[in-house]
């Protein structure tokens, strides 16, 4: 049997860090943005006829093997820690050889771990026929994410590697409740663009700073993310009416803010871009997930993305082709 599985990465618009548990419970109406993109993560497991379990990343160049699943479970360092993990958590039943792959960047901070997260565990799911729910499968891929960096995660990743679209996920006390966004996806695309700048990020790093200061009551930090907060709330009312230039000017906004609380989210060279991209027609941008290096995205005036494109391409970063995914988590058998 060979099961293929597939989740979109994203772009984050507006609420991002909030989703981190327990932040979104100090603001009203705490929400994040964002829509899937068309890099995907891939895992494949097809099942073999002896007990030995076999992982293999691709994009990272990494392989381990394990006499069967004990030998997995009794392992006290992994090579590949996510899917290792994970594997431990579904306890599957004899062997198989699974192979991880991923479109995105290295560290690009568009979620490349969480749709890579939300494709293992789909893929697991069907191979042991646990038949979690989608919300179940977030709740696993949080934790054991959380295992494995070591630090609080987030929420919001896993959404759209699941449910595909632009979303806004509303961060309450009694859940998360995901709301899909009736946009027009194709005036987005016409204004979308994502660029990698070269330099990895951390998010664990950037993400867990900010929490700490937050909760220990720095109130500077609490009246940035209050503002974010409000931010999210309205970007989510201008997406669904259309409204770009509200939308632009929320995710200025919004990157003023999220910079101060981490001066160290930008670098001199996602500056230098986003000013070169502003002259050629760019409305707004932001870095993507928690910054420091990773992916800048872009929206753009209507009939500018490509002179967008290329002048982040001339100021030294590589320019992503994507486009806004419909479709979340696949998961085939064959």
């Amino acid at each position: 049997m060979r099961i293929t599985a597939a989740a979109p990465t994203r772009v984050d618009l507006a609420g991002g860090t909030l989703d981190i548990w327990p932040l979104y419970l100090f603001h009203d109406d705490a929400q994040t943005v964002n829509a899937a993109i068309s890099l995907r993560a891939h895992c494949e497991i097809e099942t073999t006829s002896d007990s030995a379990i076999e992982i293999e990343s691709r994009d990272l160049q990494r392989r381990e093997r394990f006499a069967d699943f004990a030998a997995l479970k009794r392992a006290s360092h992994y090579r590949l820690p996510l899917a290792a993990k994970l594997v431990r958590y579904f306890e599957p039943r004899g062997g198989f050889r699974m192979v991880t792959n991923s479109e995105s960047p290295a560290g690009a901070g568009i979620a490349g771990s969480s749709a890579l997260n939300i494709a293992i565990c789909g893929a697991l799911n069907r191979q042991t026929s646990r038949k979690l729910s989608l919300p179940a499968l977030q709740q696993v891929a949080r934790n054991v994410e959380a295992q494995v960096i070591l630090v609080p995660t987030g929420d919001q990743d896993y959404f759209p590697a699941m449910y595909g679209g632009l979303n806004s996920i509303h961060l309450t006390p009694g859940g998360l409740v995901v709301e899909k966004l009736q946009t027009d996806l194709a005036a987005f695309e016409r204004r979308l663009v994502v660029c990698y700048t070269g330099a990895p990020r951390h998010s664990g790093i950037n993400n867990w700073e900010v929490t700490k200061r937050h909760i220990d009551g720095d109130k500077r930090v609490f009246r940035n993310f209050a503002q974010i907060a409000r931010i999210a709330s309205e970007m989510r009312a201008a997406l669904q009416a259309n409204r770009w230039t509200e939308a632009a000017r929320l995710l200025r906004e919004e990157w003023s803010h999220r910079r101060k609380n981490a001066p160290g989210i930008s670098t001199p060279l996602i500056d230098h871009l986003i000013a070169a991209a502003r002259r050629n027609g760019a409305l707004a941008a932001k870095v993507c997930g928690a910054g420091g290096g990773g992916c800048v995205f872009f929206l753009t005036e209507d009939g500018a993305k490509h002179r967008v494109m290329q002048a982040v391409a001339r100021g030294g970063a590589r320019v992503l082709d994507v486009t806004v995914a419909s479709r979340g988590l696949t998961v085939a058998v064959s």
